[in-house]
């Protein structure tokens, strides 16, 4: 076992692990990347203000997310697909953030379905939303939420249309995988994978087949979703849903002052500067440069989170610093997901946890409640 130190230690793992078609998945952008990239890099831009000689005992990165209690600021991202990642993967993480202390949010495109998640975990988890045609399909879907007690519905609405994602076009993504000569040379060299999967009943969109109407197998399943995501999905729809919903309700895929006045105004108890993690609209803003404008718009009325670009507990720190009081991973628990299953996710968040911790310490912060952007250099952010 190769010594795991920082998130790039898991997605090299991940990749050597996991098949391409799903890796890349995992790991890439739309058109030019340049959106994706951008997510990263402009974390990097940001410089730290190191201080010294004041005292570091007793910290804590606790604080909360929509009254929840939490161990530190994250939580884990909604993901399509993740039960590709590994075997069970959606159940694998649920139980490594209920242990760690930190939510995790089901994606509607989940492998794993809201069922087979309450029934291997103990404490409440998240649902994400997509809003499809089929509102008969959704209205059930919000009612199984329920009966799984859900805590919080995450509605993305970045997702009316699907980005073009070149690398899964050119590798023929599916669930389960197509059985070409390609993917077969492939599989091959993932025994791991491949074992995984072959012990598992979970191998398709376990939330859609057999729930949405007409859809019984993987055949009619992609001719439904290339026709559900719904392109007229408005505010009105949003309105529904919170009544619908009753809950805690946050609206994911914010990147628009604008936007997040009519979050706000949704009545939502959060919202989520996002740009879908780079996989969506190639050349919009990264949502590190997105979230000062957007908290200072909106972040009185509303709890202002973001995602996208976070590679480390530093990054965590950063966008604490410029406002947000929530964030949520992706890729990094993907990583530790593909490299080693649920002691990879657990990896990953030991790791943002230690980094956000230690350089709490060296900005002069204890307690990162009191943590402003006074610990970042003018003029970099």
């Amino acid at each position: 076992m190769p010594i795991i130190t920082n998130i790039e230690d898991l997605r090299v793992l991940h990749q050597k692990r996991t098949p391409k078609m799903f890796y890349d998945y995992a790991d890439s952008g739309s058109w030019t990347e340049s959106t994706y990239r951008a997510n990263e890099s402009d974390f990097q831009k940001i410089k730290l203000r190191q201080r010294v000689a004041v005292d570091m005992t007793n910290r804590t990165t606790k604080t909360k997310m929509v009254g929840q209690e939490v161990a530190m600021p994250v939580a884990l991202a909604p993901t399509g697909l993740t039960g590709m990642q590994h075997a069970d993967g959606e159940i694998l993480a649920a139980k490594a953030a209920e242990k760690f202390g930190v939510p995790f949010c089901l994606s509607t495109m989940s492998i794993c379905s809201i069922e087979d998640v309450a029934e291997r975990t103990t404490k409440p988890f998240w649902f994400q939303l997509y809003v499809m045609k089929d509102r008969g399909f959704i209205e059930r879907l919000i009612e199984r939420a329920k009966a799984a007690k859900c805590s919080a519905l995450v509605l993305t609405l970045d997702l009316q249309i699907l980005g073009q994602r070149h690398k899964d076009l050119k590798n023929g993504l599916s669930a389960p995988p197509k059985l070409t000569i390609a993917n077969m040379i492939n599989m091959a060299t993932k025994p791991r994978w491949c074992l995984g999967m072959a012990m598992t009943p979970r191998r398709t969109f376990r939330n859609i087949v057999g729930h949405a109407t007409g859809v019984g197998n993987m055949s009619s399943l992609s001719s439904w979703t290339a026709e559900q995501f719904d392109p007229g999905l408005n505010w009105g729809d949003v309105e529904w849903i919170k009544k619908l919903w009753g809950g805690k309700l946050i609206i994911k895929g914010i990147l628009d002052e604008d936007d997040a006045r009519l979050a706000s105004n949704s009545g939502a108890d959060a919202l989520i500067v996002s740009n879908h993690g780079g996989r969506q609209l190639d050349g919009a803003i990264s949502s590190i440069k997105a979230l000062p404008g957007i908290v200072d718009a909106v972040g009185k009325d509303i709890e202002v989170w973001m995602d996208g670009g976070i590679r480390s507990g530093q990054d965590v720190l950063k966008a604490w610093a410029l406002g947000a009081r929530g964030t949520m991973i992706g890729r990094p628990f993907l990583y530790g997901l593909g490299a080693m299953g649920e002691a990879g996710v657990t990896k990953c968040l030991e790791i943002i946890h230690n980094e956000l911790d230690i350089t709490m310490a060296f900005t002069g912060h204890r307690d990162i409640q009191n943590v402003t952007k006074d610990i970042l250099y003018p003029g970099t952010f």
